[in-house]
Protein backbone atom coordinates (compact mmCIF):
# COMPACT_ATOMS: atom_id res chain seq x y z
CA UNK A 1 0.00 0.00 0.00
CA UNK A 2 0.99 3.64 -0.51
CA UNK A 3 2.69 5.64 1.81
CA UNK A 4 0.09 8.43 3.27
CA UNK A 5 -1.97 7.85 5.43
CA UNK A 6 -3.30 4.24 5.81
CA UNK A 7 -5.12 1.74 8.24
CA UNK A 8 -3.23 -1.51 8.79
CA UNK A 9 -3.99 -4.53 10.37
CA UNK A 10 -2.69 -5.66 13.56
CA UNK A 11 -2.86 -9.30 15.32
CA UNK A 12 -5.84 -7.82 17.24
CA UNK A 13 -7.16 -6.01 14.98
CA UNK A 14 -7.39 -3.01 16.98
CA UNK A 15 -4.52 -0.83 16.65
CA UNK A 16 -4.53 1.76 13.86
CA UNK A 17 -1.35 2.45 12.16
CA UNK A 18 -1.54 6.18 11.01
CA UNK A 19 0.68 7.73 8.43
CA UNK A 20 -1.34 9.92 6.05
CA UNK A 21 -4.72 8.20 5.05
CA UNK A 22 -6.83 4.86 5.62
CA UNK A 23 -8.20 2.26 3.12
CA UNK A 24 -12.14 2.36 3.51
CA UNK A 25 -12.31 -1.19 1.97
CA UNK A 26 -10.20 -2.56 4.70
CA UNK A 27 -11.54 -0.67 7.14
CA UNK A 28 -15.28 -1.66 6.83
CA UNK A 29 -14.27 -5.83 7.26
CA UNK A 30 -12.35 -5.01 10.19
CA UNK A 31 -14.58 -7.53 13.26
CA UNK A 32 -13.33 -4.53 15.36
CA UNK A 33 -13.59 -0.19 15.49
CA UNK A 34 -9.75 1.09 15.60
CA UNK A 35 -9.23 2.90 18.94
CA UNK A 36 -9.02 6.00 16.59
CA UNK A 37 -12.06 5.82 15.31
CA UNK A 38 -14.05 5.04 18.94
CA UNK A 39 -16.27 7.98 20.05
CA UNK A 40 -17.18 8.66 24.11
CA UNK A 41 -20.19 7.10 25.27
CA UNK A 42 -21.97 10.36 25.33
CA UNK A 43 -21.87 11.05 21.96
CA UNK A 44 -23.14 7.33 20.91
CA UNK A 45 -26.72 7.84 22.50
CA UNK A 46 -29.19 5.99 20.50
CA UNK A 47 -32.05 8.12 18.51
CA UNK A 48 -34.74 6.19 19.54
CA UNK A 49 -37.57 7.93 17.92
CA UNK A 50 -38.21 9.75 14.39
CA UNK A 51 -37.77 13.36 13.92
CA UNK A 52 -40.73 14.63 12.73
CA UNK A 53 -38.72 17.75 10.74
CA UNK A 54 -40.98 20.29 9.08
CA UNK A 55 -41.47 19.73 5.56
CA UNK A 56 -41.95 23.08 3.55
CA UNK A 57 -43.57 22.96 0.56
CA UNK A 58 -41.51 25.50 -1.75
CA UNK A 59 -43.73 25.32 -5.32
CA UNK A 60 -45.80 28.66 -4.07
CA UNK A 61 -42.96 30.43 -3.19
CA UNK A 62 -40.35 30.02 -5.95
CA UNK A 63 -43.38 30.47 -8.20
CA UNK A 64 -44.30 33.63 -6.67
CA UNK A 65 -48.04 33.60 -7.15
CA UNK A 66 -48.65 31.91 -3.91
CA UNK A 67 -49.27 34.42 -0.72
CA UNK A 68 -51.09 32.07 1.28
CA UNK A 69 -48.28 29.15 0.27
CA UNK A 70 -44.90 31.37 0.98
CA UNK A 71 -46.67 32.63 4.36
CA UNK A 72 -47.12 28.87 5.38
CA UNK A 73 -43.71 28.07 4.37
CA UNK A 74 -42.85 31.46 6.36
CA UNK A 75 -44.28 30.61 9.75
CA UNK A 76 -42.79 27.00 9.48
CA UNK A 77 -39.43 28.09 8.80
CA UNK A 78 -39.53 30.47 11.74
CA UNK A 79 -40.89 28.04 13.59
CA UNK A 80 -38.33 25.17 12.85
CA UNK A 81 -34.87 27.43 13.23
CA UNK A 82 -36.23 29.19 16.32
CA UNK A 83 -36.46 25.71 17.83
CA UNK A 84 -33.55 23.43 16.26
CA UNK A 85 -32.51 24.96 12.92
CA UNK A 86 -33.44 21.87 11.19
CA UNK A 87 -36.40 21.39 7.93
CA UNK A 88 -36.79 19.94 4.71
CA UNK A 89 -37.96 21.23 1.73
CA UNK A 90 -40.43 19.59 -1.32
CA UNK A 91 -41.62 21.05 -4.95
CA UNK A 92 -37.65 22.98 -4.70
CA UNK A 93 -37.84 22.63 -8.08
CA UNK A 94 -34.02 20.01 -8.57
CA UNK A 95 -34.46 17.64 -10.89
CA UNK A 96 -34.30 13.95 -9.83
CA UNK A 97 -32.32 13.16 -12.47
CA UNK A 98 -29.71 15.89 -11.83
CA UNK A 99 -29.54 14.29 -8.13
CA UNK A 100 -28.97 10.86 -9.74
CA UNK A 101 -26.06 11.91 -12.28
CA UNK A 102 -24.34 13.11 -8.80
CA UNK A 103 -24.99 9.82 -7.10
CA UNK A 104 -23.46 8.00 -9.74
CA UNK A 105 -20.27 10.48 -10.49
CA UNK A 106 -19.76 10.53 -6.51
CA UNK A 107 -19.92 6.59 -6.67
CA UNK A 108 -17.46 6.05 -9.47
CA UNK A 109 -15.06 8.52 -7.60
CA UNK A 110 -15.20 6.46 -4.12
CA UNK A 111 -14.96 3.24 -6.08
CA UNK A 112 -11.45 4.07 -7.62
CA UNK A 113 -8.41 2.56 -6.24
CA UNK A 114 -7.02 3.99 -3.06
CA UNK A 115 -4.02 5.30 -4.55
CA UNK A 116 -5.79 7.13 -7.33
CA UNK A 117 -7.69 8.88 -4.79
CA UNK A 118 -5.18 10.08 -2.61
CA UNK A 119 -3.47 11.79 -5.37
CA UNK A 120 -6.21 14.13 -4.98
CA UNK A 121 -5.87 14.48 -1.04
CA UNK A 122 -6.42 17.61 1.03
CA UNK A 123 -3.33 19.59 1.66
CA UNK A 124 -3.10 20.76 5.03
CA UNK A 125 -4.97 23.95 5.72
CA UNK A 126 -6.87 23.49 2.73
CA UNK A 127 -10.90 22.81 2.01
CA UNK A 128 -10.47 21.12 -1.26
CA UNK A 129 -9.65 17.18 -2.27
CA UNK A 130 -10.43 13.98 -0.75
CA UNK A 131 -9.93 12.83 2.70
CA UNK A 132 -10.09 9.68 4.53
CA UNK A 133 -11.53 10.30 8.07
CA UNK A 134 -9.88 13.35 8.44
CA UNK A 135 -7.20 11.61 9.31
CA UNK A 136 -5.07 14.30 7.85
CA UNK A 137 -6.00 16.52 10.84
CA UNK A 138 -7.21 14.37 13.71
CA UNK A 139 -5.82 11.16 16.09
CA UNK A 140 -8.77 10.25 17.33
CA UNK A 141 -12.65 9.99 17.47
CA UNK A 142 -11.94 9.85 13.72
CA UNK A 143 -15.46 9.84 11.09
CA UNK A 144 -15.97 6.68 9.63
CA UNK A 145 -16.05 8.28 6.21
CA UNK A 146 -14.39 9.41 3.47
CA UNK A 147 -15.26 12.84 1.80
CA UNK A 148 -14.80 14.70 -1.73
CA UNK A 149 -15.20 18.55 -1.08
CA UNK A 150 -14.68 21.02 -4.02
CA UNK A 151 -15.49 24.81 -4.51
CA UNK A 152 -18.34 26.31 -6.25
CA UNK A 153 -17.94 29.83 -7.12
CA UNK A 154 -20.66 31.35 -9.24
CA UNK A 155 -18.40 33.96 -11.06
CA UNK A 156 -19.63 33.59 -15.19
CA UNK A 157 -16.73 35.28 -16.32
CA UNK A 158 -14.47 32.11 -14.95
CA UNK A 159 -13.99 30.18 -17.86
CA UNK A 160 -13.76 26.95 -17.40
CA UNK A 161 -16.32 26.89 -14.64
CA UNK A 162 -14.76 25.87 -11.52
CA UNK A 163 -16.17 22.96 -10.58
CA UNK A 164 -15.02 21.79 -14.36
CA UNK A 165 -11.59 23.20 -13.61
CA UNK A 166 -10.95 21.09 -10.61
CA UNK A 167 -12.33 17.48 -11.68
CA UNK A 168 -10.60 18.32 -14.91
CA UNK A 169 -7.40 19.18 -13.05
CA UNK A 170 -7.06 16.83 -10.48
CA UNK A 171 -8.70 13.54 -12.18
CA UNK A 172 -8.42 14.12 -15.74
CA UNK A 173 -10.57 13.11 -18.72
CA UNK A 174 -11.78 10.20 -16.92
CA UNK A 175 -14.20 12.75 -15.12
CA UNK A 176 -14.58 15.22 -17.20
CA UNK A 177 -18.55 14.25 -17.00
CA UNK A 178 -17.89 14.30 -13.38
CA UNK A 179 -16.87 18.11 -13.53
CA UNK A 180 -19.72 19.11 -15.96
CA UNK A 181 -22.71 17.09 -13.24
CA UNK A 182 -21.44 18.86 -10.60
CA UNK A 183 -21.25 22.14 -11.97
CA UNK A 184 -24.87 22.26 -12.92
CA UNK A 185 -25.14 20.74 -9.70
CA UNK A 186 -23.66 23.64 -7.70
CA UNK A 187 -25.64 25.93 -9.44
CA UNK A 188 -28.98 24.38 -9.27
CA UNK A 189 -28.17 24.50 -4.91
CA UNK A 190 -26.54 28.08 -5.25
CA UNK A 191 -29.97 28.92 -7.09
CA UNK A 192 -31.77 27.19 -4.23
CA UNK A 193 -29.48 28.77 -1.89
CA UNK A 194 -30.36 32.48 -2.49
CA UNK A 195 -34.07 31.37 -2.34
CA UNK A 196 -33.52 29.86 0.97
CA UNK A 197 -32.14 32.69 2.01
CA UNK A 198 -34.94 35.32 0.84
CA UNK A 199 -37.32 33.18 2.81
CA UNK A 200 -35.37 33.26 5.95
CA UNK A 201 -35.23 37.17 5.53
CA UNK A 202 -39.16 36.98 5.24
CA UNK A 203 -39.35 35.04 8.12
CA UNK A 204 -37.00 37.27 10.40
CA UNK A 205 -39.17 40.38 9.44
CA UNK A 206 -36.28 42.27 7.22
CA UNK A 207 -36.14 42.70 3.37
CA UNK A 208 -36.55 40.19 1.67
CA UNK A 209 -33.09 40.42 -0.53
CA UNK A 210 -31.21 41.88 3.00
CA UNK A 211 -28.62 38.93 2.80
CA UNK A 212 -28.22 38.15 -1.13
CA UNK A 213 -25.81 40.47 -1.22
CA UNK A 214 -23.43 38.90 1.06
CA UNK A 215 -23.61 35.75 -1.06
CA UNK A 216 -22.44 37.33 -4.20
CA UNK A 217 -19.47 36.00 -5.80
CA UNK A 218 -19.71 33.66 -2.58
CA UNK A 219 -17.27 30.49 -3.09
CA UNK A 220 -19.17 27.50 -1.52
CA UNK A 221 -18.66 23.95 -0.44
CA UNK A 222 -19.41 21.28 -2.32
CA UNK A 223 -18.79 17.69 -0.78
CA UNK A 224 -19.45 13.91 -1.48
CA UNK A 225 -19.79 11.84 1.76
CA UNK A 226 -19.34 8.21 1.56
CA UNK A 227 -19.89 6.17 5.02
CA UNK A 228 -18.63 2.37 4.48
CA UNK A 229 -20.71 -0.48 6.89
CA UNK A 230 -18.90 -0.91 10.30
CA UNK A 231 -18.86 -4.34 11.86
CA UNK A 232 -19.41 -2.60 15.25
CA UNK A 233 -21.47 0.64 14.68
CA UNK A 234 -22.61 0.81 18.10
CA UNK A 235 -18.92 2.10 18.59
CA UNK A 236 -18.77 4.41 15.70
CA UNK A 237 -20.20 7.38 14.05
CA UNK A 238 -19.68 8.99 10.14
CA UNK A 239 -19.94 12.20 11.50
CA UNK A 240 -19.59 13.33 15.35
CA UNK A 241 -22.08 15.78 16.80
CA UNK A 242 -21.20 19.52 15.57
CA UNK A 243 -22.83 22.33 14.02
CA UNK A 244 -21.62 23.45 10.25
CA UNK A 245 -19.86 26.76 10.79
CA UNK A 246 -21.23 27.71 7.46
CA UNK A 247 -24.59 29.46 6.38
CA UNK A 248 -26.96 27.05 4.98
CA UNK A 249 -26.34 22.95 4.29
CA UNK A 250 -28.44 21.64 1.60
CA UNK A 251 -28.69 17.91 1.66
CA UNK A 252 -30.00 15.13 -0.10
CA UNK A 253 -29.49 11.41 1.57
CA UNK A 254 -29.70 8.02 0.25
CA UNK A 255 -32.20 5.81 1.25
CA UNK A 256 -30.27 4.11 3.74
CA UNK A 257 -30.24 6.12 6.30
CA UNK A 258 -28.21 7.60 9.26
CA UNK A 259 -28.79 11.70 9.73
CA UNK A 260 -29.50 12.06 13.84
CA UNK A 261 -30.68 15.86 14.85
CA UNK A 262 -30.46 16.69 18.81
CA UNK A 263 -33.81 18.57 19.39
CA UNK A 264 -35.97 18.63 22.39
CA UNK A 265 -33.24 17.39 24.43
CA UNK A 266 -32.83 14.07 22.36
CA UNK A 267 -31.34 12.63 19.49
CA UNK A 268 -33.69 11.89 16.46
CA UNK A 269 -33.28 10.12 13.20
CA UNK A 270 -34.36 11.30 10.23
CA UNK A 271 -35.82 9.33 7.47
CA UNK A 272 -34.72 9.71 4.38
CA UNK A 273 -37.13 10.96 1.88
CA UNK A 274 -36.19 10.73 -2.19
CA UNK A 275 -38.23 13.81 -3.21
CA UNK A 276 -37.18 15.75 -0.68
CA UNK A 277 -33.60 18.13 0.67
CA UNK A 278 -32.78 18.84 3.93
CA UNK A 279 -31.91 22.02 5.16
CA UNK A 280 -30.16 23.26 8.24
CA UNK A 281 -29.08 26.81 9.67
CA UNK A 282 -25.02 26.98 10.28
CA UNK A 283 -23.19 29.03 12.55
CA UNK A 284 -22.83 31.98 10.10
CA UNK A 285 -26.48 32.28 9.98
CA UNK A 286 -27.26 32.12 13.59
CA UNK A 287 -24.88 35.19 13.50
CA UNK A 288 -26.62 36.68 10.45
CA UNK A 289 -30.15 36.31 12.67
CA UNK A 290 -28.20 37.76 15.73
CA UNK A 291 -28.91 33.94 17.58
CA UNK A 292 -32.77 33.92 17.02
CA UNK A 293 -32.13 31.23 14.73
CA UNK A 294 -30.17 28.24 15.94
CA UNK A 295 -27.69 26.36 14.42
CA UNK A 296 -28.59 22.72 13.74
CA UNK A 297 -26.76 19.92 16.06
CA UNK A 298 -26.42 16.79 14.17
CA UNK A 299 -24.27 13.77 13.15
CA UNK A 300 -24.20 10.84 10.76
CA UNK A 301 -24.21 6.91 12.27
CA UNK A 302 -23.18 4.45 10.60
CA UNK A 303 -24.90 0.93 9.14
CA UNK A 304 -23.77 -2.68 9.38
CA UNK A 305 -24.84 -3.87 6.39
CA UNK A 306 -25.18 -0.99 4.61
CA UNK A 307 -23.08 2.15 3.01
CA UNK A 308 -24.15 5.55 2.89
CA UNK A 309 -23.91 8.29 0.71
CA UNK A 310 -25.14 12.24 1.01
CA UNK A 311 -24.54 15.23 -1.16
CA UNK A 312 -23.73 17.93 0.81
CA UNK A 313 -23.93 21.87 -0.32
CA UNK A 314 -22.72 24.34 2.44
CA UNK A 315 -23.58 28.22 1.03
CA UNK A 316 -21.40 30.50 2.16
CA UNK A 317 -20.92 34.40 1.95
CA UNK A 318 -18.19 35.78 0.25
CA UNK A 319 -14.83 35.61 1.92
CA UNK A 320 -13.70 39.35 2.88
CA UNK A 321 -17.76 40.69 3.72
CA UNK A 322 -18.79 41.26 7.18
CA UNK A 323 -21.03 39.21 8.53
CA UNK A 324 -23.20 41.29 10.71
CA UNK A 325 -26.85 40.82 12.01
CA UNK A 326 -29.30 43.27 10.36
CA UNK A 327 -29.27 47.06 12.41
CA UNK A 328 -33.45 46.45 12.88
CA UNK A 329 -32.79 42.80 14.40
CA UNK A 330 -30.39 44.08 16.69
CA UNK A 331 -32.75 47.34 17.58
CA UNK A 332 -35.50 44.86 18.33
CA UNK A 333 -33.95 42.39 20.52
CA UNK A 334 -31.92 45.34 22.70
CA UNK A 335 -28.48 43.74 22.16
CA UNK A 336 -25.80 42.38 19.77
CA UNK A 337 -25.18 38.48 20.30
CA UNK A 338 -21.92 38.24 18.35
CA UNK A 339 -19.14 40.58 17.01
CA UNK A 340 -18.79 41.29 13.17
CA UNK A 341 -16.74 38.74 11.42
CA UNK A 342 -15.62 37.96 7.80
CA UNK A 343 -16.25 34.36 7.14
CA UNK A 344 -12.68 33.90 6.27
CA UNK A 345 -12.01 34.10 10.20
CA UNK A 346 -14.03 31.38 10.95
CA UNK A 347 -13.05 29.66 8.16
CA UNK A 348 -9.56 29.84 8.78
CA UNK A 349 -10.04 29.03 12.58
CA UNK A 350 -12.22 25.46 11.95
CA UNK A 351 -9.44 24.61 9.32
CA UNK A 352 -5.99 25.48 11.78
CA UNK A 353 -7.40 26.08 15.49
CA UNK A 354 -10.46 24.10 16.28
CA UNK A 355 -12.14 21.22 15.44
CA UNK A 356 -16.52 21.97 14.56
CA UNK A 357 -18.77 20.83 17.35
CA UNK A 358 -21.82 22.56 19.00
CA UNK A 359 -19.78 25.34 20.65
CA UNK A 360 -17.50 26.52 17.36
CA UNK A 361 -19.63 29.48 17.17
CA UNK A 362 -18.80 30.50 20.90
CA UNK A 363 -15.62 29.75 20.93
CA UNK A 364 -14.71 31.80 17.91
CA UNK A 365 -16.16 34.57 19.07
CA UNK A 366 -13.95 34.83 22.51
CA UNK A 367 -10.82 33.41 19.91
CA UNK A 368 -12.10 36.47 18.11
CA UNK A 369 -11.92 39.03 20.77
CA UNK A 370 -8.88 37.84 22.14
CA UNK A 371 -7.04 38.26 18.52
CA UNK A 372 -8.58 41.65 18.31
CA UNK A 373 -7.03 42.56 21.99
CA UNK A 374 -3.57 41.26 21.48
CA UNK A 375 -2.84 43.62 18.78
CA UNK A 376 -4.60 46.70 20.46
Amino acid sequence: MDSGFCLVSSPNHQEVVQSRFFDPSWLQMQPHVPMSFVWPKECLVNANEEFHAPMVDLGGFLRGDDDDATNRAVRLVRKACSSHGFFQVINHGVDPLLIGEAYDQMDAFFKLPIRRKVSVKKTLGSVWGYSGAHADRFSSKLPWKETLSFPFHDNNELEPPVVTSFFNDTLGGDFEQAGVVFQKYCETMKQLGIKLLELLAISLGVDKLHYNYLFEEGCSVMRCNYYPSCQQPSLALGTGPHCDPTSLTILHQDQVGGLDVFADNTWQTVPPRPDALVINIGDTFMALSNGRYKSCLHRAVVNKYKERRSLAFFLCPKEDKVVSAPEDIVRRDGTKQYPDFTWSRLLEFTQKYYRADEATLQNFTKWLLSSKQQTL
